[in-house]
């Protein structure tokens, strides 16, 4: 039973000594001159203006990509569906259809909270 795991097990070990040795010879040929400039904060070519900590920031950005990524992922499980809907029949053919609607349910409330509101 155990020996059926034996390839994965070898895989698994494989990519965690390649990924030890990486970090090792990084470490030992990467060079070290660190400098005030290369240790200061830096984003988006701008000079960081007070503390992070002090400032509040609007996170409509996330939320959008949060909203994306359960829409992206509705995709993921329409395109196997869309395969085989012909082998499948009817029964999941409105089942697919309940799932969106749900989905539907959801973008409608993000919505009419304002979610999608880039503001």
């Amino acid at each position: 039973m155990l020996l059926t795991y034996l390839p994965v097990l070898i895989i698994s070990g494989f990519v965690i000594f390649i990924a030890t040795f990486v970090f090792i010879i990084n470490s030992i040929v990467s060079p070290k001159k660190p400098s005030s400039e290369k240790l200061s904060p830096w984003e988006c070519g701008m000079e960081p203006i007070g503390e992070a900590s002090s400032g509040h920031f609007k996170i409509h950005f996330f939320i959008i990509a949060i909203l994306f990524i359960v829409f992206d992922v509705e995709t993921l499980f329409l395109f196997p569906w869309a395969v085989v809907l012909r082998d499948i029949g009817m029964v999941a053919f409105v089942e697919m259809f309940i799932f969106i609607a749900i989905l539907a349910v959801g973008l409608i409330y993000a919505w009419k909270k304002g979610a999608l509101e880039w503001v």
